[in-house]
């Protein structure tokens, strides 16, 4: 993409939305041992300063959205649905890094992550589509089934592991859902559920700078720290716990930083196009975007680079990641696979990371292999899980990675042990 050239939000996001129209997703089978599947709806708007004169009440389609005026007005404001789950995550909602709901219960607004309405498939449930429009109108109280809203298409399905890739969760799929009426639809969100319509140019301005202006609405490269005792040892086990933060210290996963109105400000926290500057009087924070929502974000995002603008073969070389998975250097993992990086863990200890690159030889042949199949144009993408693949290599050299810091540092304590006992001896 042209640095010199800007692009509108909503020239982007027709961009995106044609292209997931038309490319089919990855679908993922769900084993014979784990048929456990879930499914989230990512939910677009366009949002008008001033609603369109009510003339035409025919619902256009897709081609025709984006080439109504009001649509085109520069002052439109495209939206996405994020959910804030308080407390306990319903049944079978995946955490931020792509855990099942831990049923632990957040302490701060980071814990309390923003993600895309959806869960568990039940019994009943006709498939996917209909499990994210099930728990879409269950979270938000939107009805997806209406006229108002068209499914534009499926986003690859991915695989939900426990947080070291030791064990199958469940398959996710996620599906792109858009708003084709400028009426602002009303919502009832379900019991520790808040609503968030976050303005689109919040998540583009980070990952393609050079496309849009920035304003005061665009977001933030930042970073989330999880203790990594929470991940690996026993959820009761307080003294486990301890040691294993002092041995392994924690785990650092990127973020977007979303600026986010006091949800006491109003009865549904939303942010239109008019509300470009906060105003004094209204209290306001942040909250962020990470992990597994990161992710799915980020997928939709690569969507809106074409491929004729990439020069390196990548269709998305240019969006602008500030980070690189462990022993992943070097590498264009943010261009084959944006969602895979923003999942990937970074520790604290400079000598964790180490071993990790030591062990993570298969994935970064993994990574290379994904890498010349885009070059070539991609022909196997959709029939090998290079996802899965590279992600389960990775996990497999921090476990490695994990076991061997924790065997030098029990020697090195046993070492210091033995000295002391000869020191006081003598």
């Amino acid at each position: 993409m042209d640095q010199g050239k800007q692009t509108s939000v909503v020239q982007l996001l027709s961009r995106a939305l044609l292209g997931i129209r038309t490319t089919p997703p990855r679908i993922i089978a769900s084993p014979a041992t784990q048929p456990r599947r879930a499914a989230v709806a990512i939910v677009i708007r366009v949002v008008p300063c001033a609603a369109p004169s009510p003339s035409d009440t025919s619902i256009p389609t897709l081609d025709q959205f984006f080439d109504l005026e009001w649509v085109n007005h520069p002052s439109v404001c495209p939206e996405i649905l994020f959910v804030r789950r308080s407390g306990f995550a319903p049944d079978g909602v995946p955490g931020p890094t792509g855990d099942s709901g831990s049923g632990s219960k957040a302490k701060n607004n980071e814990e309390v992550h923003l993600a895309f309405p959806g869960g568990r498939t039940e019994d009943g449930d006709e498939g996917g589509l209909y499990t994210a429009m099930r728990k879409t109108w269950e979270e938000t109280g939107l009805d997806l089934a209406e006229r108002d809203f068209i499914c534009i298409g499926q986003l690859d399905d991915r695989e939900i592991t426990t947080s070291l890739g030791k064990r199958l969760l469940m398959i996710l799929s996620p599906f792109v859902f858009l708003q084709l009426t400028p009426n602002t639809l009303p919502t009832d969100p379900a019991e520790g559920t808040t609503i968030h319509w976050i303005p689109l140019e919040s998540l583009v301005n980070p990952v393609l700078p050079h496309a849009v202006p920035r304003t005061t609405l665009a977001g933030r490269w930042s970073s989330v720290t999880v203790d990594a005792a929470s991940r690996l040892a026993p959820r009761h086990a307080a003294s486990l716990k301890v040691l294993v933060r002092l041995l392994l210290g924690s785990m650092q996963f990127p973020a977007i930083l979303i600026y986010l109105r006091d949800p006491n400000s109003r009865a549904q926290p939303e942010k239109t196009c008019t509300d470009t500057v906060p105003s004094q009087t209204t209290k306001a924070y942040d909250l962020k975007l990470w992990g597994l929502s990161l992710g799915m974000t980020l997928d939709l995002l690569a969507k809106m680079v074409s491929d004729t603008e990439s020069a390196t073969g990548y269709p998305s070389a240019t969006l602008q990641l500030p980070f690189h998975p462990v022993g992943g250097e070097g590498m264009r993992i943010d261009a084959v696979a944006p969602s895979l990086a923003s999942v990937f863990p970074r520790f604290s200890y400079p000598d964790v990371n180490f071993w990790i690159w030591v062990f993570g030889k298969r994935y970064r042949e993994v990574i290379r292999s994904w890498e010349s199949s885009m070059r070539e144009g991609g022909a196997n993408d959709k029939r090998l899980n290079w996802a899965g693949t590279a992600l389960s290599n990775f996990y497999a050299a921090v476990r490695k990675a994990l076991l061997v810091v924790l065997v030098l540092r029990a020697i090195g304590v046993l070492f210091g042990l033995a000295m002391l006992g000869w020191w006081i001896s003598t």
